[in-house]
């Protein structure tokens, strides 16, 4: 019998000569054998090597999406007569048809990522966001054409090509990583989404710095200036994305594909051999494939693995986390220069007017974002890497909702005295920062990294995209919630209100967590429910001799 210790494979009551005589033997124990060299491989330039291919993508997602929170301010001052403020339903149409397009990305790059695999997807999703995002940089306006609809269509685009970036970044990193650095490798891609979000407010800042001295002699019914600062705020979102394609159409398949769905165990042992000594991996065309009978992915074995309550269970809670999760973290995030407003944070003079007016208002949300950024949202990814294979995914995640929580019932209930007077008001963003803290050494963290490890290889680009395409359905309903709520008995009169809703949904997290397991220090194979010995049972029977 073959025993799997996670070091290696060793055989008891048989032998090398009784394996000869067991061909499905030989290949289970392969398979196991190349399992656990990648389970146990010491951190090498190759994991280096996809945590920053893998992490560029997330850099470029952040900057992409969040960009438009200031983006917008540009739009409304150039297209809505100087006022600094698109309509409703504009401002809306701008910030949800990229959550929209995630969803869309996320289930069918997911799904496309387990038939097809990962290396053949990954690019195709940064070519989407690159062309989508050059394509917003360009647009331009007709009689029959708004410019507001153009972009809105754009970013549709560009959110498709974001939402597969999850799934297949997840599933590339965690499969490649070794057990114990896999949650601070995941983590550390993630947490590349809190410097895009910094970038794109730095870079905004320094444009609008340097545009300056021309805002401030613009017509203030037109801003021309302003038109280009939101075309070279958004357009600069390619170069990253351009940098990183070559590196991300040329890294290997992940081992565990070639394994267990091409099924061909003789190539995945060789690439795990190449890329643990070279970095690098090698595909002979001439050499013969030896396929083995595994599961296989298909509709009926798809029903009955998750038909059982322990698995099915596991992605509920990891699609109900996350869709609670993004509640919030959308809700805030796409309206921080909204709320940094409403309290009058960093809000221009009253009593200045035309250019002035505009670039003061600009200057403010830049920093105001900033602020945010570096109060809260990096230091939660840093001490989430810290803490993620150590204390373990479930805790972290249980702690950040249950602080969320609180955090959210503060802000709520207290919000008309944390704005009525200027200090009350930077309690309210210490708040503030102290909640994207939480929530990212908490459950923007945790609920990227655990649907990428708990289910099987066949079965786990498709999960993670159910589970993140969940959360963009929370980021949609948030969205839409936010601008329609927001104004009711007066401008941003029910932002409070929006507030203890968001600790509501924080609230019901904390129970979805606990249909997840823990998964710190346990292989892949190990959570994936599914029993590892014998789980090849034999080369493949040719075709020709199953129609006998």
């Amino acid at each position: 019998m073959a025993t799997y210790t996670g070091d290696k494979v060793s055989t008891s009551s048989g032998s090398a000569e009784g394996g000869k005589h067991m061909p499905g033997y030989t290949l289970d124990e392969k398979r196991r054998a190349a399992l656990a060299e990648v389970d146990s491989a010491k951190f090498s330039w190759f994991h280096f090597k996809v945590c920053l291919v893998a992490g560029v993508g997330f850099f470029t997602d952040a900057y992409d999406i969040f960009a438009i929170n200031i983006a917008s301010t540009m739009l409304g001052y150039v297209y809505q007569h100087g006022s600094g403020a698109l309509s409703v339903n504009q401002d809306l149409g701008v910030k949800v048809a990229t959550p929209i397009g995630n969803l869309i990305g996320q289930l069918l790059f997911g799904w496309l990522a387990d038939v097809v695999g990962r290396k053949r997807m990954y690019g195709v999703e940064l070519m989407i966001i690159i062309v989508a995002t050059f394509g917003q940089a360009v647009a331009g306006e007709a009689h029959a054409v708004n410019i507001i609809g153009v972009i809105i269509v754009w970013r549709g685009l560009m959110g498709i090509g974001i939402g597969g970036d999850y799934p297949l970044s997840s599933v590339i990193s965690s499969e490649f990583a070794s057990t114990h650095i896999r949650g601070r490798l995941m983590t550390a891609v993630f947490a590349n989404q809190g410097w895009g979000q910094f970038t794109a407010a730095l870079v905004a800042f320094i444009i609008v710095s340097a545009y300056k001295g021309s805002i401030l002699r613009d017509d203030p019914t037109t801003f021309p200036h302003i038109d280009q600062m939101w075309r070279i705020l958004i357009g600069l979102g390619c170069i990253p994305g351009v940098i990183a394609l070559y590196f991300r159409l040329t890294i290997p398949e992940t081992p565990r594909f070639t394994m267990d769905i091409e099924r061909n165990v003789q190539q995945a042992s060789q690439d795990v051999d190449n890329f643990l000594t070279t970095g690098t991996y090698y595909v002979d065309p001439d050499a013969a494939i030896e396929r083995v009978q595994a599961p296989k992915a298909s509709k009926r074995d798809f029903l009955a693995y998750f038909s059982k309550w322990q698995n099915l269970k596991v992605l509920i809670g990891t699609s109900y986390s996350w869709f609670a999760l993004d509640i919030a973290f959308y809700g805030l995030g796409l309206n921080n220069s909204i709320i940094l407003n409403a309290i009058g944070f960093g809000s221009p003079d009253k009593s200045l007017t035309g250019g002035l007016k505009a670039y003061t208002n600009l200057r403010n949300i830049c920093v105001g974002n900033m602020v945010l950024s570096v109060a809260g949202l990096i230091p939660g990814y840093w001490v989430a890497f810290l803490f993620i294979d150590s204390w373990g995914r479930k805790p972290i995640q249980l702690m950040g909702f249950t602080m969320l929580t609180i955090l959210f019932c503060c802000m709520g209930f207290g919000y008309d005295k944390l704005i009525a007077t200027t200090g009350a008001q930077k309690a309210f963003v210490f708040l503030y920062c102290l909640t994207n803290f939480f929530q990212n050494f908490g459950p923007n963290t945790t609920t990227f990294i655990v649907p990428g490890e708990v289910f099987p290889t066949r079965y786990r680009s498709t999960g993670h995209g159910i589970s993140a395409a969940s959360g963009k359905l929370g980021a949609v309903i948030a969205q839409v919630g936010f601008a329609r709520l927001k104004n009711i008995h007066g401008t941003n009169a029910f932002i409070g209100h929006i507030l203890e809703i968001f600790a509501f949904f924080m609230l019901t997290g904390i129970f979805s967590t606990l249909l997840i397991p823990e998964t710190k220090q346990k292989t892949l194979e190990e959570l994936s429910n599914e029993n590892q010995e014998g789980f090849i049972q034999g080369p493949a029977v040719p075709r020709e001799s199953s129609r006998v």
